[in-house]
Parts: C-alpha cells; sequence; structure tokens
C-alpha cells in the first residue's frame, strides 16, 4: 500500500466510498467526474503505480480486470448496448492517479475517442 495514494486509502478502507463490487482483488468504484452516464474505476487492491510498473506476476490480475469489467456492465445494465474500456498511461493520456485503473463507460452512446 502507497501512503499518498487515494485509491489504497480506499482499498484499506482509511477513506470511506461507495463500492460497488469487491472481491479479493479488485474494487469497483463510480468515477468522480463521469464523462458518460455510466463511468465505473475498477482498480485492483494490489497498487502497481502503471502498467509500465506491471510484470508477468501481475497478468492474472490485470486479465482480472477485464473480466471484473464485464461482470459489472452485466450488472448495470450497459452491457447489450456496448461500453468503453479505458486504462490510461502516464500524464499526456489524462492518468491523474498513479495507481492502475480501468474506467468503464457507457450508458449512452460515445463519440470516437482523439
Amino acid at each position: 500500500m502507497q501512503t499518498n495514494c487515494i485509491f489504497c486509502s480506499v482499498a484499506h478502507g482509511q477513506t470511506p466510498a461507495d463500492i460497488l463490487y469487491r472481491d479479493n482483488q479488485v474494487f469497483v468504484i463510480k468515477d468522480i467526474a463521469p464523462k458518460a452516464p455510466t463511468h465505473l474505476l475498477i482498480i485492483p487492491i494490489q497498487h502497481i503505480s502503471e502498467i509500465d510498473q506491471a510484470t508477468s506476476d501481475h497478468e492474472s490480475l490485470l486479465g482480472h480486470l477485464f473480466l471484473v469489467a464485464k461482470r459489472v456492465a452485466v450488472l448495470l445494465k450497459v452491457a447489450s448496448d456496448g461500453y468503453r474500456l479505458v486504462i490510461n498511461q502516464g500524464t499526456h493520456a489524462g492518468m491523474s492517479v498513479d495507481h492502475i485503473h480501468m474506467h468503464l463507460l457507457g450508458g449512452a452512446p460515445l463519440g470516437a475517442m482523439g
């Protein structure tokens, strides 16, 4: 756990949050600045700063992010119409918290990213 990481603080119960889903590897919360009607963050409990810091030891965890995204999309009824999954890498991509996380966006037609 990183002491200055907001996601680690939420994962370990030090900062309150409305956790929509949680298992032993990840948790899911709503994005505080949503870009779509459904905008969730799927966050590993284990702190990994960014994709560039991931190793083959993280392969199962990173794959688990996608399976949880699918599960949550079905639960929130956005799976049938489609949704977008985004992982930002670095500041130029818009990464604002140095802890790997996946965005799930859906609930309306999404424009092209550019």
